[in-house]
C-alpha cells in the first residue's frame, strides 16, 4: 500500500514539475517580444519561420530516411508565390498562405516520383538539382518574379488595436503559424503515416511485407516537407518584405540540412534547435572573422558534431540523463522504512549449553583433596 502511495506522489510531483515548466515556458515565449529589442525580437521571428521549414525537412530526413538537398528550392517557391500575389494581384498577406501550402504541395508530389525509384546520393543529386536551376530560372521570368531585381512588397502591419510593434506583431503572428505547423507535425508522426514512415526508413522490404504502400508514403513525405517549407517561404516574404533570385542559392538548401543534423534528426525538438543555430551561428562567426565566415562557421559545425553526435536535441537529453539521477538520489539513512520493507529479523541465537563438569559461577575454586 505505501509503495503505491509513494509511486501516485512521484507521478503527481512528475505532472507538476511538467505542468510549471510549461507555464514558464509560455510565459517566456510570449513576454520575449515586449523584453528585448527589436532587432533580437526579429532575430526570434526568424528563429521560428527556420524551424518550420526545418520541420518539415525533418519528416522527408529524420523520420522518412530520405535525403533532399533541394529544401531550399521549396522554400523559395513559397516566397515567390506569395510576393507574386502580393505585388501582381494586390491580394492580403493571410490569402497567400494557403495558396502557397496548396502549390508547394502539389510540387513536392512532382519530385517524390523520383524517390520511388532513386534513394540515397542519387536522389540528393536530384533534389540538387532543382536547388541549382532555380535562381536562374527566377531570373529568366522577369516579367512575372522581376528578375535579378526582385519583388519588394509591403509587410505585414499590426492592426490599430494591437496596440503593438510591427515587430512585435510579426513576432506573434509567426509564433502562432510556427506553434500550428509544429503540432501538425507532431500530430502527422504519431499516426498511420507517421508509422508508415517510420517502418519505411528502418526496413523498407519488411514494411511492405507488413502492407504498407512504399510508393504512397515516399510521395507522401515529400509532399508533407514541401508543404512546410513553403509555408515558411510564404511568412518569410511577410517578413522581408523582399525577395530576389540571389537569396534562394543552393547554398540555403545545405544549410537547411546542416541545421537540422545539429539540432538532431527524428526529434520534435531537433527543429527548433536546429533554426536557432542557423539564425546565431552564421553571426557569431561574422563576429569572430569578418574575412572567413564561412570557416568559421564549418568549424563550429564539427565543433558541435564532434561533441553532440545525434545533435543539440541528443546532447539535451543525455544532460538530462546524467542530472536527474544525481537530483533523486537519496542516502540510505534517509530512507523511510515501512514494515513491509523491512527485512524478517533473525531468530535469535540459541543459548550456550553449559558442560556437565562446569564449575557454577560463584563457587570457590577446588582442592586438589576434591
Amino acid at each position: 500500500m505505501s509503495m503505491n502511495v509513494a509511486t501516485l506522489g512521484t507521478d503527481r510531483a512528475r505532472r507538476l514539475r511538467a505542468a510549471l515548466t510549461a507555464l514558464l515556458a509560455v510565459a517566456a515565449v510570449v513576454g520575449a517580444p515586449f523584453y528585448f529589442a527589436p532587432f533580437q525580437v526579429f532575430q526570434l521571428t526568424m528563429v521560428l519561420l527556420y524551424a518550420v521549414a526545418l520541420a518539415g525537412l525533418n519528416l522527408l530526413v529524420g523520420f522518412g530516411g530520405q535525403i533532399s538537398l533541394g529544401h531550399g528550392a521549396f522554400f523559395a517557391a513559397g516566397a515567390y508565390t506569395a510576393a507574386v500575389m502580393l505585388d501582381r494581384y494586390d491580394t492580403g498577406h493571410l490569402a497567400t498562405l494557403p495558396v502557397a501550402a496548396a502549390g508547394c504541395f502539389l510540387l513536392g508530389l512532382g519530385f517524390g516520383v523520383p524517390a520511388l525509384r532513386l534513394r540515397g546520393l542519387y536522389l540528393a543529386l536530384v533534389t540538387l538539382s532543382f536547388a541549382v536551376f532555380l535562381p536562374p530560372l527566377l531570373k529568366r521570368l522577369e516579367p512575372v518574379t522581376g528578375g535579378s531585381m526582385g519583388l519588394t512588397v509591403d509587410k505585414l502591419q499590426p492592426p490599430a488595436w494591437s496596440g503593438l510593434a510591427e515587430d512585435q506583431w510579426m513576432y506573434f503572428v509567426v509564433l502562432a503559424v510556427a506553434t500550428v505547423a509544429l503540432l501538425l507535425a507532431r500530430n502527422l508522426l504519431r499516426s498511420r503515416v507517421g508509422r508508415a514512415l517510420l517502418a519505411v526508413r528502418d526496413n523498407e522490404s519488411a514494411a511492405e511485407v507488413m502492407g504498407v504502400r512504399l510508393s504512397l508514403h515516399k510521395t507522401l513525405a515529400f509532399a508533407w516537407s514541401a508543404m512546410f517549407a513553403g509555408v515558411a517561404g510564404c511568412v518569410y516574404t511577410w517578413v522581408i518584405g523582399f525577395v530576389s533570385p540571389d537569396s534562394f542559392s543552393f547554398v540555403l538548401s545545405i544549410t537547411l540540412l546542416a541545421g537540422l543534423v545539429v539540432g538532431g534528426l527524428a526529434s520534435l525538438y531537433g527543429p527548433l534547435l536546429g533554426a536557432a543555430f542557423v539564425m546565431y551561428v552564421p553571426s557569431v562567426a561574422q563576429d569572430i572573422s569578418e574575412a572567413a565566415p564561412g570557416v568559421v562557421f564549418g568549424l563550429l559545425i564539427i565543433a558541435v558534431m564532434f561533441v553532440a553526435p545525434t545533435g543539440l536535441a541528443g546532447l539535451a537529453g543525455r544532460v538530462r540523463g546524467v542530472i536527474t539521477p544525481l537530483l533523486t538520489r537519496t542516502k540510505p539513512s534517509a530512507a523511510v522504512r515501512t514494515p513491509e520493507s523491512e527485512p524478517p529479523s533473525a531468530p535469535p541465537a540459541p543459548a550456550e549449553t553449559a558442560p556437565a563438569d562446569a564449575e557454577p559461577v560463584g563457587a570457590p575454586p577446588r582442592t586438589e583433596k576434591e
